[in-house]
């Protein structure tokens, strides 16, 4: 590929929550590259939707576009909203609003986060922040997850993938997770709380938002249990998962 006609397009949700896009936005302009770079918003932001993404690259005279989702997991149904508006494939297997976007660029999918090296160094270190004494505690993951079949399986095992990394790294009593999609994490959490371990709870989340703040601590509402809320944001190494994304696609 020739990268002097190339841009790059990261794709993030969005919020309502003013802080939560800052914090994007700054992790996206840490990145360091000699290529255009914009972001586009899936939701909450309309004068800064994928759309309009694309139209600043193509203003700066771009043809090649590397669009890189800032998800957590391919196994999200956005991703499939988001391949379908790029035409990345022809029919989602979900519903949506999205239309596909009309460009004479040439658009590279590049893979959301998933379990990529830089990724699970992030996961590690947050959770090596709550542990002292490994052998004695269950550490419990959080992630959104999917009520649509095929996403949910998608979905667990990539959480199955990331257990298995932590457990041959650090020696819990127990790894486990539960997701707000299928709704199991109060089920999931008072198991794993029930054995006298203690409980340590790391969120699997791109951003803290409504679901760090509100959604996981009202689940877990009545257990003790170690939790400082980070997730993949703040951290610099987001922004060299992104530089390897482009690295890789050129």
């Amino acid at each position: 590929m020739n990268s002097n006609n190339a841009g790059v397009l990261v794709i993030v949700h969005g919020s309502s929550n003013p802080s939560w896009v800052k914090v994007v936005d700054e992790a996206i302009q840490l990145v360091d590259t000699a290529l255009p770079i914009t972001v586009g918003y899936l939701e909450f932001s309309e004068e800064r939707s994928i759309e309009q993404g694309i139209r600043t690259l193509e203003k700066q005279g771009v043809d090649t576009i590397l669009s890189i989702p800032l998800f957590v997991s391919s196994a999200s149904t956005h991703i499939e909203e988001i391949k379908y508006a790029l035409g990345q494939i022809n029919t989602p297997v979900i519903e949506t609003d999205l239309k596909p976007i009309s460009t004479s660029a040439n658009i590279i999918w590049v893979h959301p986060m998933d379990t990529h090296p830089l990724v699970l160094d992030i996961i590690m270190e947050r959770v090596n922040s709550l542990s002292e004494y490994p052998e004695k505690e269950v550490l419990l993951f959080v992630a959104h997850g999917s009520d649509v079949p095929s996403f949910h399986q998608r979905w667990e095992k990539m959480l199955e993938d990331i257990k298995q990394t932590v457990a041959h790294q650090v020696p819990f009593h127990q790894v486990t997770h539960g997701t707000l999609h299928p709704d199991n994490l109060e089920e999931r959490a008072k198991e794993a709380a029930s054995n006298g371990h203690t409980l340590i709870v790391v969120p699997l989340f791109l951003s803290e938002g409504y679901f760090t703040k509100k959604v996981i601590p009202t689940r877990l509402d009545g257990l003790s249990y170690k939790w400082d809320a980070k997730t993949y944001l703040p951290h610099p190494l987001v922004s060299k998962w992104i530089e390897d994304k482009i690295t890789t696609a050129l």
